[in-house]
């Protein structure tokens, strides 16, 4: 098993924008929505039918059958191909995952489920159109289908976009999505390093004090305002088969805005971190930590709330666009390994116990302190001269 995985080159990057939509181009959106998704759900009946005759339902088979469909429906010929074809890509793959998953005899709880159906008043508009399905004119974003959107530019696109996505969120807001290449941007060289571990009480401990990110709690904090939104729904929640009150949806709404609050204080505490990480080191070493097993503990809410995953996603996107060595570490046995000599505990530590106590040379360290000198070590990087990390020579601490 291969321990360190670098994280990769700049690739692509997206750049998202806020649309203001008109009401003529908010109908013609919709009503492109609803070819898609007639589409989507389509492909999800040909491939349970597939499955049940045992014959393939590849993404040549489903384009002949959007061809036909189109040819004999000109309700979803007056449409564009464009999207629609790229919605048969994204089922081709969601689908293939499934199969690959169901091949490898994966658990269930970590297989990516077959495609399902996306119903009216659940599934959001989502869609994507490659380079010749859109084009920039006079800073506006023109659709095939004569659709016309008025973007917010709130920045400049760094190239010519390959592809946009446009999709609506929870709220009812507009966005545009473009994927360009990705620029490296260098920042000055250093000469320093950084070990990374995850956790849960704080949400990342780092060799260098001065860059340990504490738990935020944005979701605690709003954790009242979500549960009255939450009593308010359960109280207008309309009976099976009835349409929802306009007080439903409001509350509703509230409580979608709310979620999106959240997630922006996440994502923006997330970015800053990771800028000022990647700003002071040239090397970064970072446990390659999965949460989700987190979600079936104890821990499920406070871990949910540390967004570990987006923040790390972070940190490995900003060491990328700024040409940093970003080297993703295998998170096994780092809580049992000692970061100055090497020696691993014959048991692992239970999560109680806070400090780590070598038993070959007796370094006392705080645990998440250690683990955080474990990935630099395990990532070929030399701790020596790292904040917080005793140089070579130095006089070992007695235990405690």
């Amino acid at each position: 098993m291969s321990v360190v995985k670098e994280a990769g080159d700049a690739g692509h990057a997206r750049y998202t924008y806020r649309l203001r939509v008109s009401s003529i181009a908010r109908t013609a959106l919709l009503a492109e929505w609803d070819r898609c998704r007639w589409i989507w759900n389509e492909c999800v009946a040909r491939s349970k039918k597939a499955h049940a005759e045992n014959e393939k339902c590849g993404p040549a088979r489903l384009d002949k059958m959007l061809t036909e469909a189109r040819a004999i429906t000109p309700w979803l010929a007056e449409g564009s191909s464009v999207p629609q074809q790229q919605l048969i890509r994204d089922f081709a793959k969601s689908r293939a995952k499934a199969l690959k998953d169901i091949t490898e005899r994966l658990p269930v709880r970590q297989r990516a489920g077959m495609p399902r159906h996306k119903k009216k008043r659940e599934a959001l508009p989502t869609l994507n159109y490659t380079r010749r399905g859109f084009r920039l004119k006079d800073g506006r974003l023109h659709l095939a289908g004569n659709i016309v959107l008025t973007v917010v530019w709130s920045r400049d696109l760094p190239a010519d976009p390959s592809s946009v996505r446009v999709y609506q969120d929870a709220l009812g807001h507009w966005y545009c999505s473009f994927v360009v290449p990705a620029e490296v941007q260098p920042l000055p060289e250093t000469g320093r390093m950084i070990g990374i571990d995850w956790g849960v009480k704080e949400t990342a401990t780092t060799t260098s004090d001065a860059h340990d990110l504490p738990h935020a709690q944005h979701g605690k904090k709003a954790r009242a305002k979500l549960t009255r939104y939450d009593r308010m729904m359960a109280r207008r929640k309309p009976a099976k088969g009835q349409a929802a009150s306009k007080g439903y949806r409001e509350a509703k709404k509230l409580r979608a805005k709310t979620y999106q609050k959240i997630a922006r204080q996440r994502q923006d505490t997330g970015r800053k971190w990771a800028k000022r990480v990647v700003t002071d080191h040239d090397a970064i070493a970072v446990e390659d930590f999965r949460p989700k097993f987190l979600a079936r503990t104890s821990m499920a809410r406070k871990a949910a709330d540390a967004a570990i995953g987006a923040t790390k996603q972070a940190l490995i996107e900003m060491g990328r666009k700024h040409g940093r060595d970003v080297r993703l570490v295998h998170p096994a046995y780092t809580t049992m390994d000692c970061g100055r000599c090497g020696a691993r505990t014959k048991h692992a530590l239970p999560l109680s116990e806070r400090t780590y106590t070598c038993t070959a040379c007796a370094a006392v360290s705080p645990r998440d302190k250690n683990s955080a000198r474990v990935m630099l070590v395990r990532a070929g990087l030399n701790p020596a001269g790292v904040e917080g990390v005793r140089p070579p020579g130095a006089p070992l601490q007695e235990a405690a």
